[in-house]
């Protein structure tokens, strides 16, 4: 028969409340692991802050400490926003899809409109949900669907193109393309 002690799981020790050096090194090592924008360490700082409380007597300075992170290089809202937008065009993902996320990280409003894909960006990001997702023509012929199931299997192709992020313009473009061809010279006919 195995010992109750044994079995019982290792009881956890209280977080010791955060002063100025913990904050920092907890601060140093977030920006260590994650790329990250000055929004979200601010948020990530006051979180802990929340969990585990203050020991010193003055409060904490979590504006200072993240513009200092900021001017070193340790945080650049700039390129995080880039990155993400980047990274989020190329999985297919629309416009609005990218503001929404970038908002959401903290970027200023500014920085979130000089980040927003030009057309050209916005047509080759749904051409790639498309082709992933098998949209409109890159779907595979279905000879035995009705006209109704079709109908339905459209306005689902549509909803989920909507939520990525893309305009209903540009879902019905997808949806409606006669051939692959068509619709990647479209995508590339924004380039000019």
């Amino acid at each position: 028969m195995v010992e109750a002690s044994a079995t019982s799981r290792r009881t956890r020790r209280p977080s010791k409340p955060l002063d100025r050096t913990r904050l920092n090194d907890l601060a140093l090592h977030y920006v260590a692991r994650f790329a990250t924008s000055t929004g979200k360490l601010r948020s990530y700082l006051q979180r802990k802050l929340r969990e585990r409380g203050w020991e010193d007597d003055a409060q904490p300075d979590i504006e200072a400490l993240v513009e200092r992170f900021a001017e070193k290089g340790y945080v650049d809202d700039e390129a995080y926003a880039r990155s993400k937008a980047n990274g989020l065009l190329s999985r297919g993902y629309g416009a609005r899809r990218v503001e929404q996320t970038l908002r959401a990280a903290g970027i200023e409003e500014q920085l979130r409109s000089d980040t927003a894909p030009e057309e050209a960006e916005a047509r080759q990001a749904i051409v790639a949900l498309a082709k992933r997702r098998r949209f409109g023509p890159f779907a595979a012929a279905r000879h035995d669907e009705t006209v109704e199931e079709a109908h339905k299997r459209r306005e689902k192709q549509l909803a989920a193109m909507i939520r990525a992020g893309h305009s209903f313009e540009h879902a019905r473009r997808v949806s409606e393309a006669p051939s692959i061809e068509d619709l990647e010279n479209w995508a590339w006919d924004a380039q000019d």
